[in-house]
């Protein structure tokens, strides 16, 4: 019997069209899109199975649409598989996926929860003040290097997502995330991309926004989780009750540790991981972790019928 580990990605994973198979087979799909519409007032069915893109790329509706996809192809998955992870984790957004998925918060606090955050990441740094860039090719030792050298002379900039051994995300002040950019060229990595996300995430630019998404978490009651949910910024712990509060305001500004997160699935004797949501950025990743994992994902029927044929032992 294989041990999962369910996965849910974070914002730039979304596109137009997402979910609508899963919308028009599954009536439980199409109740977590009619929840979602009522409780944000606009329909994300239509954001997401029609765009316009430009819409969708806003961090608001981004955010909201892949939270609303991810619990709509989780319970799916649940209906079709009845699958008892043995944990979850998800990359940022994720995150609120997994905690959703493990009944620490009900969907629609979560997606309250969301907007709001979205809402104070977008408003804690104006546009083009801030950037963040992926770094493909260097070790984690080197991005630091390069950030603390850059950020003494240039302004604040740092590693925000250790996403595998060979890719770091660093995020800031624009100018010094450029400077870290051709530096990393420099000293040889095979890619330096800017992302197109419209906010610093994960670094210390965003903890007044932190502070303030404190005070929205003061009324919310969080419960025990379901199934072990791992959190971003401490992956040597697990979510509770009492700590999920403290973990998700740090979880804004302090880097999300991505490698560990999935090192410690395999610690768990986890041998398979489930990516619920859109696309296949995170199974890459893992892979790229740990190439002992089984990878599968669930965005749309292909790959729900292709899960469900492996985990029942059909294929």
């Amino acid at each position: 019997m294989a041990r999962l580990g369910v996965l849910f990605p974070g914002q730039g994973s979304q596109y137009v069209g997402m979910g609508r198979d899963l919308f028009e087979r599954y009536g439980c799909a199409r109740e977590c899109f009619e929840e979602a519409q009522a409780v944000l007032g606009s329909d994300i069915g239509r954001l997401c199975f029609e765009g316009p893109r430009e819409a969708l790329d806003l961090t608001e509706n981004t955010q909201t649409a892949t939270l609303t996809l991810e619990i709509a192809a989780w319970r799916v998955l649940e209906r079709e598989l009845g699958v008892r992870p043995t944990a979850m984790a998800g990359h940022s957004l994720g995150e609120y996926g997994a905690l959703c998925a493990a009944g620490a918060l009900g969907f629609a606090d979560t997606l309250r929860l969301v907007r709001k955050r979205a809402a104070l990441q977008q408003q804690a740094v104006p546009p083009g003040v801030g950037a963040n860039a992926a770094i493909q090719g260097l070790g984690r030792e080197t991005v630091e290097a390069l950030c603390r050298e850059v950020a003494a002379g240039a302004g604040l900039v740092s590693p925000s997502c250790y996403n595998a051994p060979d890719q770091t995300v660093v995020s800031g002040y624009t100018a010094p995330v450029e400077a870290v950019m051709a530096r990393a060229l420099e000293a040889g990595a095979k890619r330096a991309l800017k992302l197109p996300l419209s906010a610093p995430f994960h670094c210390a630019l965003l903890e007044g926004a932190a502070r303030q998404f404190g005070a929205d978490l003061d009324g919310v009651d969080f419960r025990d989780c379901s199934a072990p949910v791992i959190p971003n910024c401490d992956p040597g712990a697990l979510h509770a009750a009492a700590s999920t509060k403290d973990l998700l305001i740090r979880q804004i500004h302090q880097p999300v540790r991505w490698i560990e997160t999935i090192e410690r699935m395999a610690s768990m004797g986890i041998d398979t991981v489930i990516e619920v949501g859109p696309k296949r950025v995170l199974s890459v990743l893992a892979l790229r972790i740990r190439r002992d994992l089984r990878v599968l994902n669930v965005e749309n029927l292909e790959s729900l019928q292709r899960t469900v044929e492996v985990l029942s032992g059909k294929s």
